[in-house]
């Protein structure tokens, strides 16, 4: 029915309804205006309507075909339609959903009581005046009366008479609607419970006209004493709510206004951030602590409501808010012994007054888990740092709010370690875990001197009168006792991951500080390479940069072997950046899906947590040169050593560098090690010593003139080797000084060296002391021509064999045709032969008999067998 054409009762009953979804409230607050202001216009069109209706019985054109003069005549003695306000209307649809209800309880149909008081609270909220009609406080008292009534019937009903699912299911809903709606009006409902009938009778006596409201009248500009400063000085204007009320801001409303909060958290078309800035004003108004605690507890969680999702990032200022406000409830927490949060106290429903210390208890419990407040922080700061180019400032300054994090996390454990020493608060010992680990792994990376420096930061804030049961003031101080003190808690209060995880943690930190020995023993005992597949990502991800960080530090202390035993895994893969969370490999084909991919960027660690790949990569190269070339040399002069690879990667390395035809000055670090080991492999050592320390990488290490020093000395020693392997078949005798003037090292160390080869059985030779000479045992070593016929020799066998058994694969049941012996059969025995069809060789004696057809391999194999 259009809006223009307004009848009598019925038809403006049954089509207000529909107009209700039609049209805003604006619309119709200008409707309610025009038909105020102007009757003459409302008068004519009820003559219309009238009209209309009184010629409904005509059909059809003929109904719009009448005269202007019956028109006139037929309407003044018809009986005016009445024109009913919007108000009329509301409260006319509001006594239908009343008396729809009344029916549901009558035939006990849940689902329409449900469905209709959904609608008739959706029509109180609408209504022109803020407090709720009579007839609604009563079917909300009487709703619930019925509603207990059929959930006792239900308890005792037998199972096979009870209601069906949906009406149980209905009745449920409606039990947890007027649960939640009937806080709001229990005074309304007390007073109707305990006068019925003189509650009803006033009800006429309190309806008072509202004022009629002007065109700009959606703010209210009458100033109020509750309103917050920021709504006074704002040139009188007022937050207001739906229906043009005014917003008011008092210590008694704040439970009301968290409780909405709260209900429309994560529904569609909620406006988060105007959830927040109403929290920042109910945090300002706030007077006793319970509120205090409740209003920042809320607002923390609505700050991180921000960050969910996998690409929105928690915006900047809000994070240094929630830290603020963090830092504020522990403050409060600190403050006011008597309320403590923890996560299995119960939700307090009532919002109209606070609860209080009962007799018997010592604390009035909050829910709430600051543990998963101080870990989201956390979570939201690395989230931060994964977006910032770490090239530029801004990564520095962001990378600065890490102290206040840490320092959050401190005052968190000693939150934590004070609930602890109250056996009744039940707080769970995971809680503690998580915190510790969350400070240890903000520690176990970093040097010592900033360690040092964040404990004196945190220590100081909050005074010197508070002692840790943990980590005590006079321990925290130094960087080694921190770390092994978080870690030995760790390891007898907790298990799974977290033990293994503290484990890494101290084992990356010892080998960070040089103590290689007690990080290498650690690794050992600790038997995590045989269960870390089990482990999750982040878990494995940490034991690849543990795994890393004890190889280069046994490359420090000059320990080639180990390091490059250590890191074989790791940099022999060529995933390095994946496996230590430095970057995503780009994939070919499409072999990674976009679900994969995301999370892989997840996993990523902040750039001031990286371990320098190309460090990484020199210290493999240099250490897979000082072993393989010695090992080449010596795979070169004997080729009846087995032949053995340390560095399949380097050996690739090396065969592509040694096909280029032409080779310029090393521009990388890779050609740098690449000329090194031509150099060194010819015998160059000092040259290969400048290319060595030409590499500008080793100026980020600790002591670089000392690594410098070492790696001389290393390649001096491996020379040393090389030259011996290479030239050993062409001396009878070398004299030790020889050997010293020309690798310029000492006599004993040459000695030492020779005595090593000699005793590993790497060089077949004697050592003279009398005369200081090496003499080298001749007829062991094969020449050149000797080496390639050994060679040709292994190379034609194993053709044969492989001819041999080709042969047998594609005959298969005929191939004893070709093995017939003197007149014999098929099935004759045959002595060295197969026992027949598929047995296996008898004896050592291969030959075949004389006269029997056989392949012998042609002048090749008899050249072999001869």
């Amino acid at each position: 029915m259009s809006r223009f054409f307004r009848g009598g009762d019925d038809s403006s009953s049954e089509s207000s309804s529909d107009e209700e979804e039609l049209y805003s409230e604006e619309e119709e607050e200008q409707e309610l205006d025009s038909q105020k202001d102007s009757d003459e216009d409302s008068q004519d069109e009820s003559d219309e309507v009238a009209d209309s209706d009184s010629d409904s019985d005509e059909g059809g054109a003929g109904r719009f075909l009448k005269d202007a003069s019956s028109d006139s005549e037929d309407s003044d003695d018809e009986v005016r339609a009445k024109v009913k306000s919007a108000k009329d209307k509301r409260l006319d649809e509001l006594e239908a959903c009343i008396k729809q209800i009344d029916n549901g309880q009558k035939n006990g149909d849940w689902t329409l009581i449900s469905g209709e008081f959904d609608k008739l609270n959706r029509q109180v909220t609408k209504l022109p005046s803020g407090k709720p009609p009579k007839p609604y406080i009563r079917i909300l008292a009487e709703l619930e009366d019925f509603m207990n009534e059929a959930l006792a019937k239900q308890k005792v009903t037998p199972k096979n008479k009870k209601m069906n699912a949906t009406q149980a299911r209905a009745l449920n809903a409606v039990k947890q609607k007027i649960k939640k709606n009937n806080k709001e009006f229990q005074t309304q409902i007390d007073a109707y419970r305990a006068d019925k009938s003189g509650f009803m009778e006033s009800s006429e006596e309190e309806v008072v006209e509202a004022p009629k409201p002007k065109k700009t009248a959606r703010f209210n500009i009458e100033p109020t004493a509750a309103v917050t400063e920021e709504a006074e000085i704002d040139d009188g204007f007022a937050v207001v709510g739906k229906g043009g009320k005014t917003l008011q801001y008092t210590p008694e409303s704040i439970f009301k206004h968290l409780r909405s909060i709260l209900d429309s958290r994560g529904k569609k078309n909620t406006d988060r951030l105007e959830q927040i800035k109403v929290m920042e004003k109910l945090n300002e108004i706030a007077n006793t602590p319970y509120q205090k605690i409740r209003v920042l507890l809320t607002i923390v969680s609505a700050r991180f409501d921000l960050g969910t999702g996998t690409g929105n990032i928690m915006p900047l200022d809000h994070w240094k808010s929630a830290e603020k406000e963090l830092s504020s409830l522990l403050q409060v927490l600190e403050e006011n012994k008597d309320y403590v949060v923890v996560e299995n106290a119960e939700e307090w429903d009532d919002d109209e007054k606070p609860p209080s210390l009962q007799p018997g208890e010592k604390y009035i419990k909050v829910p709430g888990s600051l543990v998963s407040y101080i870990e989201r922080l956390d979570d939201e700061l690395v989230r931060s740092l994964q977006s910032i180019d770490p090239h530029t400032s801004e990564y520095i300054e962001r990378l600065q709010d890490e102290g206040a994090l840490y320092n959050i996390i401190f005052r968190g454990l000693l939150y934590y370690e004070y609930l602890r020493k109250d056996e009744t608060l039940e707080t769970p010992q995971d809680s503690v875990n998580r915190i510790v680990m969350r400070r240890l792994e903000h520690v176990y990376f970093k040097p010592a001197q900033v360690v040092k420096t964040f404990e004196e930061n945190c220590w100081e804030a909050v005074g010197k009168s508070v002692e840790s049961v943990i980590t005590p003031r006079s321990q925290a101080q130094d960087a080694s006792n921190l770390v092994n003190i978080l870690c030995n808690y760790l390891f007898s209060n907790s298990d799974g991951i977290i033990r293994a995880r503290a484990m890494l943690c101290q084992v990356y930190f010892l080998a960070l500080h040089g103590e290689y020995y007690k990080a290498r023993d650690m690794m050992l005992m600790s038997h995590l390479q045989e269960n870390i597949p089990n482990f999750d990502v982040q878990s494995q991800i940490l034991y690849n940069r543990t795994l890393v960080q004890v190889g280069l530090c046994a490359f420090r202390k000059g320990l080639v072997y180990d390091a490059q035993n250590t890191l074989q895994e790791i940099c022999g893969s060529g995933r390095q950046k994946e496996l230590l969370a430095q970057g995503v490999m780009m994939q070919r084909y499409g072999q990674v899906s976009p679900e994969q991919e995301r999370l892989e960027k997840q996993r990523q660690l902040p750039f001031h947590m990286h371990i320098n790949l190309e460090l990484l990569e020199c210290v493999y190269l240099t250490c897979s040169m000082l072993l393989e070339i010695p090992l080449l040399a010596q795979t070169g002069s004997s080729p009846d050593v087995k032949k053995r690879v340390i560095s399949k990667t380097y050996r690739r390395m090396l065969e592509y560098h040694e096909r280029q035809i032409f080779t310029g000055p090393p521009e990388n670090t890779r050609d740098h090690v690449m000329q090194a080991s031509k150099a060194l492999a010819a015998g160059e050592w000092k040259k290969s010593t400048t290319f060595i320390h030409s590499i500008k990488i080793w100026d980020l290490l600790p002591n670089a003139e000392e690594i410098k020093a070492m790696l001389s000395k290393q390649i001096q020693e491996e020379g040393l080797r090389t030259y011996l392997f290479t030239y050993a078949p062409f001396y009878d005798t070398l004299a030790i000084e020889t050997l010293s003037n020309m690798f310029e090292l000492d006599a004993a160390k040459v000695s030492a060296v020779i005595s090593k080869m000699i005793s590993h059985e790497e060089l077949a030779a004697s050592l003279d002391q009398v005369t200081a000479t090496v003499i080298f045992r001749k007829g062991v070593e094969l020449s050149r021509l000797q080496s390639l016929a050994l060679a040709l020799s292994d190379k034609a066998s194993a053709l044969i064999e492989t001819n041999e058994r080709t042969l047998e694969q594609r005959t298969q049941g005929t191939s004893n045709a070709f093995e017939r012996q003197g007149g014999r059969g098929r099935g004759g025995q045959r002595t060295g032969q197969r026992q027949g069809r598929g047995g296996a060789r008898a004896g050592g004696n291969t030959q075949r008999q004389a006269g029997g057809t056989q392949f012998t391999g042609g002048a090749l194999g008899a050249a072999v067998r001869g």
